[in-house]
């Protein structure tokens, strides 16, 4: 496998140098504060998340004042008192996108939320006691367990709430397979999800660097 010196200096080639590309790089946060993100913090995002896939984003955030004042703030624990004709009256409130489907997710990833957090507290910390080395687990664990929580969806929110984690874009996956990692450009089997994992995990391991800035890197190093 190419090794990330080489990675990490065609991304700085591509875009202006180590000061520049430094710059770009996400944050995250401390495994002591992520495991403080309260769990109306994490449906809330996992809301955004969801209503987002496969839609304008902007307009899912010109909106998200009022989808946080439509589902009360996002409380787990009151999410799941609504009755289904109370959904149903959410569903068709034209001050969120009427999407019945993804309405449906907020309850069900509000009974995801409350269930992990039965054994860990909160999921806040579920989330900050999960190891990088096995973040593909995590993926999984969302996708099997939450709503529509699969895919670019579930990293997009980890990301976004401060879990350091790689994202499998389609730039990352190219610049796997010029290392010479053995996937196709859709790694959705088992054994290529292992191989991303164990890529990140030896990148991780030369360089030191967080594995969200490996994914932003890698990603950076192939495009145009």
């Amino acid at each position: 496998m190419d090794r990330f010196d080489n990675i990490l200096a065609r991304a700085e080639q591509r875009h202006g140098g180590s000061k520049a590309l430094a710059a770009s790089m996400p944050s995250f946060k401390s495994q002591r504060a992520l495991s403080k993100t309260q769990n109306d913090r994490w449906l809330a995002e996992m809301t955004r998340c969801v209503f987002q896939a496969g839609f304008v984003y902007r307009v899912i955030n010109h909106k998200w004042d009022d989808f946080e004042d439509v589902f009360f703030g996002f409380p787990p624990d009151r999410i799941l008192m609504l009755s289904p004709d109370q959904i149903d009256k959410i569903a068709k409130n034209p001050r969120i996108v009427r999407n019945r489907q993804k309405v449906l997710t907020v309850q069900n990833n509000a009974q995801y939320i409350q269930s992990v957090s039965k054994d860990f507290g909160s999921f806040g910390r579920f989330v900050s006691r999960w190891p990088e080395s096995d973040l593909i687990g995590l993926f999984k664990h969302m996708k099997r367990n939450g709503a529509r929580l699969g895919g670019m969806t579930g990293q997009r929110l980890l990301r976004t709430m401060g879990k350091d984690t790689f994202i499998v874009t389609g730039d990352v996956i190219r610049c796997l397979r010029l290392a010479n990692v053995d996937i196709t450009m859709s790694p959705n089997t088992q054994r290529e999800q292992k191989l991303i994992q164990a890529a990140f995990n030896r990148w991780h391991a030369d360089s030191g660097l967080p594995y969200s800035h490996l994914s932003r890197i890698a990603a950076m190093s192939v495009d145009d």
